[in-house]
């Protein structure tokens, strides 16, 4: 009877009222996510009428109806009447509203994801049955390579040339508590067991019958964490996502590739092994800058951990491997290298178990050894398995079973996992070396040295072989605390090499930010020059973050390259920099438009100064999950990066609900992965020296023109956040004081103490938290307006937006934010705040920003172009403007209430936040 009612019934949302059709009408989005939607919206109404009683339900479906007809209608006094009700509600029924309604989104946000997973399994269908490959897929960027005239040798030569590295970050954007995340990965794996075409009636009541129990569970789950999570939580989350849809994602891929190659250069193909060229790296548990939870024994604690995850992992692997390889010595030739392989040490206990069977044995004596073998011994065997199945006649299994599964997962994470970088701020580096350099009699105002002089006196204490702290030196607590990070990276680069990436220089401004953290490193035994050669296990890398910092970068970096001790440190580490570039601060600091271009032209620029250098690099991305913090889909960003930032390398942070949303489900996780892919082979450089062609800068007149808007852009928007009445509007404007206090992460969301907490002090994040909140999203469009206005040159505009990916992903992400954004709900935060004419000058903006896009893209709206995304804002607005009024009338009550009867409405406004962010399906 439900999967009747499933397929047949169409349900207004968080209501039992129904219509017998066989289409969704008016919905403008496809009819089995509206069946998703509908189906979850039904059992949500069910369990609200079960849980909090029909007069609560019938209040939920009352708000919505007054703020749909108030977008339907154009009539704001709809939402008035509804800010009216609202207000005439005790604190419980505001409870009941916002888990209702958050409870709600949870599940459309599921449902959205299934969809696109049934998507692309449609493509994918149409694809083996000779239509064109899916877009954006591995097999498409090969399918087009081949199409452009490359050999396989070419293809697979690029593919070597790869080097991906998605990095998970711990950075306090997710809002959601981890076992509300599984609640609804459960959810999801439920919608999609209902789905399935072959179930039986019985298994389809029982998905629905469980759904319906988790619908209710989730509305009965606190959304709260009861307390910031420690360190070592994050650390469990990372590993949540590393064990599970990563650890799958990559033999997938790997799969992926070998059947494209198959299928376009048939059986010259068949006997590629293709590399491997994706891997992850992690900041959890390792990223010191501005988290003081963050220690060297924490960091100890936290590659332990991966380890032993990772060798559980493995050993899974090879159990699984050791029920394939039953190959018997009587059955077939066993090539004598693998018998010498099992002639060294003792492999008695295999040979009980697995008399005749040489490769169960040498499994056997890998599972034991796991603990204490290393990664390169663990391949080796693999790889010797493979070439003996190979000569032997065993090719197919070779290539396609079990055995090539577990080297992938071998190449891809070591015994390792992720490997961890470390982070820190150059000004803790600074003051540490400071300390050291005064404890050891050498110079007592290292701080107040010019820098040419820090630079020469930096660069003897690294050419001289002796100690600077003598035995039983005493030194303070943050300086003690600095050499200790540096030592627990030896212990674990020794432990198990390749398990520390990198160290990165949180505001490199000068060479000397780069040679302290080397200094500390020598001190700690990490880093030495002998023989006229350094010895290091590790790469130190710039991360460049303000505006001014990205204009100088290459000039910095060449710096840096021609110095005489850091031309050692390249060579020792293969002649190869990272370079790692700051979107979110460079947005706080200069603006949207501004920190787009000044992140191209630092990409273009850097390029160019490594090319010339003679050193090979790869740019380490620091988009954030927002716009405002350079975020929107990795793959277009790439495709839009500059030709000379195009070397086939690549990093990018991957943070907080970022995390959540592509790695939840199997599915996304392998989407997300094959679009990083497939836009990299299509970017990068080929064998030949052919240059893409998609990011290269365009001619000087479009660059002039890219000045003027950048330039007017960053004036407009430094005006407004130099006010000096800003901060106290933006403070009594948005819910920035619940977000600093929301128990979301183990990092405080400043440097600086609470009661210090200004705009300079603010981190990226909460910044951008809580302009999302209130649904202005200034940071992901702010400035554009009079920067478009500014340059004038429409059919100019117009030309680069149809011929520059570049040009185009800043507009078309411009314009994306400003449809997500809601003014009129924006401007009733404003009506709170005691300064006036800041949401006026943000209107005028946005007005001017709308106008001009219009005009060079030729559309009539701003998602004109993305009809599906602009139909499924229209369709979130009503719920997401009750939650946006709740969490208004909580701030008002929250102002005007006494420090003791604060506590249930700064819960009940951590709720709202919550539920506007699962809304707007991000925080910061």
């Amino acid at each position: 009877m439900l999967r009747a009612h499933f397929r047949m019934t169409i349900v207004d949302p968080v209501t039992t009222r129904s219509r017998e059709d066989t289409e969704p009408e008016g919905t403008g989005i496809s009819r089995p996510l509206s069946e998703d939607v509908n189906l979850l919206g039904a059992l949500l109404g069910d369990a609200i009428r079960a849980r909090a009683g029909e007069a609560v339900f019938r209040r939920v479906e009352e708000l919505r109806l007054l703020c749909k007809r108030a977008a339907e209608e154009n009539d704001p006094a709809h939402r008035d009447e509804a800010a009216a009700r609202i207000r005439e509600l005790g604190d419980d029924e505001l409870a009941w509203l916002l888990r209702a309604y958050a409870a709600f989104f949870h599940l459309v946000n599921q449902a959205e994801k299934r969809e696109i997973l049934r998507v692309n399994r449609e493509r994918s269908r149409a694809a083996a049955e000779g239509g064109p490959q899916r877009p954006e897929s591995i097999g498409d960027a090969i399918a087009r390579l081949k199409a452009d005239g490359r050999s396989l040798d070419e293809v697979v030569a690029a593919l070597g040339r790869l080097d991906i590295q998605p990095t998970l970050t711990a950075h306090p954007t997710e809002a959601r508590r981890r076992t509300l995340l599984q609640a609804q990965r459960r959810i999801a794996e439920l919608l999609a067991e209902l789905r399935r075409p072959d179930a039986t009636p019985g298994e389809t009541d029982e998905a629905a019958g469980a759904l319906r129990d988790h619908v209710t569970l989730l509305l009965a789950t606190a959304e709260i964490r009861a307390e910031r999570p420690s360190v070592r939580d994050e650390v469990e989350q990372g590993l949540y996502f590393l064990e599970s849809t990563i650890w799958e994602t990559a033999p997938r891929i790997h799969r992926d590739v070998e059947r494209a190659l198959r299928r376009e250069f048939g059986a010259a193909a068949e006997g590629v092994d293709a590399p491997v060229f994706l891997r992850w790296r992690s900041w959890i548990g390792s990223d010191r800058d501005g988290n003081p939870n963050v220690t060297p024994e924490v960091t100890r604690w936290t590659f332990g951990r991966q380890r032993r995850a990772a060798v559980a992992l493995h050993r899974r692997e090879l159990e699984a491997l050791l029920e394939e390889l039953s190959i018997s010595d009587r059955l077939a030739p066993i090539p004598d290298r693998l018998w010498r392989r099992l002639a060294e040490g003792d492999a008695a206990a295999g040979e009980d178990r697995f008399p005749g069977e040489p490769y169960r044995q040498l499994v056997t004596r890998m599972i034991d050894a796991l603990d204490e073998i290393g990664t390169d011994a663990l391949l080796a065997d693999l790889d010797l398995m493979r070439s003996c199945l190979e000569e032997t006649g065993f090719g197919s299994i070779a290539r396609n079973g079990r055995l090539q599964r577990a080297r992938v997962l071998v190449r891809t994470f070591g015994l390792h996992l992720a490997a961890l970088d470390v982070r820190q701020h150059s000004a803790v580096h600074e003051a540490a070396v400071a300390a050291l350099l005064a404890a050891a009699g050498v110079e007592d105002g290292y701080t107040e040295l010019a820098e040419a002089e820090r630079v020469a006196l930096l660069r003897r204490e690294l050419e001289n072989p002796r100690p600077l702290l003598a035995t039983g030196a005493e030194l303070d607590d943050a300086a003690r605390d600095a050499l200790e990070t540096f030592a627990a990276i030896r212990e674990i680069a020794a432990e198990s090499p390749g398990a520390v990436g990198a160290y990165i220089v949180s505001m490199t401004h000068t060479v000397s930010d780069l040679l302290e953290p080397m200094l500390l490193a020598k001190e700690a035994g990490l880093w030495r020059l002998r023989d006229g050669r350094v010895e290091t296990p590790l790469d130190f890398v710039p991360l460049f973050e303000t505006i001014d910092d990205l204009a100088d970068a290459a000039d910095r970096m060449a710096a840096l390259f021609d110095d005489p001790v850091y031309r050692l440190q390249l060579e020792a580490r293969g002649r190869f920099q990272e370079v790692m570039l700051g979107y979110s601060d460079s947005n706080k600091d200069g603006g949207y438009w501004m920190a787009n271009w000044a992140l191209h032209r630092a990409q273009e620029a850097l390029g160019t100064v490594c090319r010339e250098h003679g050193v090979d690099f790869r740019l380490f991305h620091g988009r954030g999950g927002t716009v405002g913090r350079g975020g929107g889909r990795a793959n277009q960003a790439i495709a839009a990066m500059p030709a000379a930032g195009q070397n086939g390398r690549i990093r990018l942070t991957e943070q907080g609900e970022v995390i959540s949303f592509r790695y939840a489900l199997p599915g996304i996780a392998h989407r997300h992965a094959e679009q990083l892919v497939s836009a990299m082979l299509l970017s990068a450089p080929t064998a030949g020296g052919r240059e893409p062609a998609s990011g290269s800068l365009p001619d000087d007149g479009a660059i002039r023109l890219m000045d003027r808007i950048a330039e007017a852009s960053m004036r407009a928007y430094r005006a407004l956040i130099d006010d000096p009445e800003f901060w106290a509007w933006y403070v009594a404007a948005t819910p920035i004081e619940q977000i600093s206090r929301l128990p979301i992460a183990s990092r405080p969301v400043s440097r600086r103490a609470a009661t210090e907490v200004d705009f300079e002090g603010l981190r990226a994040i909460p910044w951008v938290f809580a302009w999302t909140q209130i649904r202005a999203i200034a940071p992901g469009w702010y400035g554009v307006g009079a920067g478009l206005s500014a340059a004038g040159e429409e059919d100019r505009l117009a030309a680069l937006y149809r011929e520059w990916p570049f040009f185009r992903a800043v507009v078309d992400n411009a314009r994306r934010e400003m449809a997500r954004a809601r003014l009129e709900i924006a401007r009733r935060y404003d009506a709170a705040a005691p300064a006036r004419g800041f949401f006026d000058r943000i209107a005028a903006d946005f007005d001017r920003a709308r106008d001009a896009i219009l005009a060079l893209t030729g559309d009539s709206a701003l998602l004109e172009n993305s009809p599906v995304i602009q139909k499924s804002i229209a369709l979130r607005n009503p719920y997401t403007d009750v939650l946006n009024l709740v969490q208004l009338e909580l701030l008002r009550r929250y102002r005007a209430a006494d420090e003791r009867d604060r506590d249930t409405l700064r819960e009940l406004l951590f709720l709202s936040i919550n539920g506007i962010a699962a809304a707007m399906q991000s925080t910061g």
